[in-house]
């Protein structure tokens, strides 16, 4: 599976990828973690744009601070475009925490089993870990 990391998640997702690692988890599950420069996306995209290219290139949106300002939020796409379908946008509820092992633990277990049982979490719009 892969995850798009929000532009200004890029450490976080680094964080997160040496604990899938460590822990042993990507001999149960393949995650890569991707960011908005190694895609070819301009850090200013709208939610609107993310979300779109999240969803057509079947990727997990990992995200913290999109919200329901405007029209193009992350929020209103959701609900103006959500399927039974579509693939939900992960959000780390503290990213600040996730600079603490245990509370990275249990972000990187709670998006484990998202992506384990990912068909039960389809259309359900976003998702918060730990």
């Amino acid at each position: 599976m892969i995850i798009l990391a929000d532009y200004n998640l890029n450490r976080h997702a680094l964080l997160l990828s040496g604990s899938l690692i460590s822990e042993g988890w990507l001999e149960v599950v393949p995650i890569q973690f991707v960011t908005f420069r190694e895609i070819g996306l301009a850090i200013d995209s709208s939610d609107r744009v993310v979300w779109r290219l999240a969803q057509t290139h079947r990727m997990l949106l990992l995200t913290a601070n999109r919200n329901a300002k405007g029209e193009d939020s992350l929020e209103t796409v959701m609900r103006e475009e959500n399927s039974p379908t579509s693939l939900p946008i992960i959000t780390i509820g503290n990213p600040d925490r996730i600079y603490e092992s245990q509370y990275r633990k249990y972000c990187v277990e709670k998006l484990v089993e998202i992506i384990l049982d990912l068909e039960d979490y389809m259309g359900v719009g976003r998702l918060f870990i730990p």
